[in-house]
């Protein structure tokens, strides 16, 4: 656990000043709602971008309170801990934040992070079986091997998983998931091995997990997300209701989360090497700076971009049973920081 304060700040502030120029002074008064600290939570993902772009240029040090970082290996373990109150602000997956506001936790998404961000990756033969065949590849795939296309996917109802059932279900409309595809629980980290040795034929994955499965012979694109449910989110700021009515914090997160976005897109290759410092676990300096080129890599903070896809998404979220229904975009997301930053 890192923890940040705003007496950093003394330390960054010239860089600060100089790659976020005309942000400062944008916020509104305080509603007197003051926050001493806060904990903002991330999971370690690629599309968290903003996240290791805050954390190494400065950003969180004009936060007007205290911020202590905390780093969770799955949205799961997030969803546990902002539930417990343990966690104030949590960058992860969207539908992690379904699942709080359907359980009644007072939250909302205060900005987006990434959208259209899965590739669907598979070997040579399935790719020219579906170019041959279309919709009609898993049926003749399943006559041709005794078995169904082999897909490693994370967990029921997480964002890659609603994405897959989508366009199966309803772009390609083969069928119920299940009977189409020999579906398993594939974390995006082992996804690589699994279908480099051949236990699975194709997976919906993450950059820059799509960029080192690209690399190699053998294997390739099948479609991207982003033609599939275009403008779907894949993870989001997500705040519980005492940072929102702070909205001095609130604000302050929103401005920093855009300057982050904005300093994403013009340094590209200093982001991704912030990236690969924070997240490890594989991702070099080198792979990250490739993945940046991808289009799966595709990073925003307008909340009001990714509405009406994240309430498409939620239904396929309810048909798995991790919620009890699809989540209206008034309780999902908290536009008032947002609209107040932006004018």
């Amino acid at each position: 656990m890192n923890h940040i304060t705003r007496r950093r700040m003394l330390r960054d502030v010239g860089a600060t000043a100089v790659i976020a120029p005309g942000l400062t002074g944008c916020l509104g008064r305080s509603d007197g709602k003051s926050l001493d600290s806060i904990t903002v939570a991330y999971v370690p993902i690629y599309p968290n971008m903003q996240h290791y772009v805050m954390e190494e240029v400065g950003y969180y040090n004009d936060i007007p309170t205290d911020v202590t970082v905390e780093r969770f290996s799955a949205g799961p373990n997030v969803v546990k801990a902002f539930a417990s109150g343990d966690v104030d602000v949590a960058m992860f997956g969207i539908t992690p934040a379904m699942v709080l506001v359907d359980k009644g936790t007072e939250a909302g998404v205060l900005a987006a992070n990434s959208r259209n961000g899965f590739k669907i990756m598979a070997t040579s033969s399935v790719i020219d079986l579906y170019k041959q065949k279309g919709p009609a590849a898993f049926e003749q795939f399943e006559e041709e091997h005794d078995r169904k296309i082999r897909f490693g996917v994370p967990p029921d109802g997480s964002v890659p998983d609603v994405v897959l059932r989508y366009w199966i279900q309803e772009d390609l409309g083969v069928g119920e998931m299940e009977s189409v595809i020999h579906k398993s629980n594939v974390p995006p980290a082992q996804a690589v091995q699994a279908i480099q040795s051949g236990d699975i034929d194709a997976t919906i994955i993450q950059e820059p997990f799509a960029t080192i499965i690209n690399q190699d012979d053998g294997f390739g694109e099948l479609t991207w997300s982003g033609t599939i449910l275009e403008s779907h989110p894949v993870t989001v700021l997500f705040a519980n209701q005492r940072v929102i009515d702070a909205s001095d914090v609130s604000r302050s997160l929103v401005e920093q989360h855009i300057a982050a976005t904005e300093f994403t897109a013009g340094s590209p290759d200093a982001s991704a090497s912030h990236a690969a410092s924070i997240i490890g676990s594989g991702v070099n300096e080198a792979l990250a700076k490739a993945a940046m080129e991808s289009r799966a890599s595709d990073f925003l903070s307008n909340p009001h971009s990714i509405t009406d896809q994240a309430v498409t998404m939620g239904e396929f979220v309810a048909n798995v049973g991790n919620i009890s229904g699809s989540v209206a975009a008034k309780d999902l997301f908290a536009f008032e920081a947002y609209d107040a930053v932006q004018s």
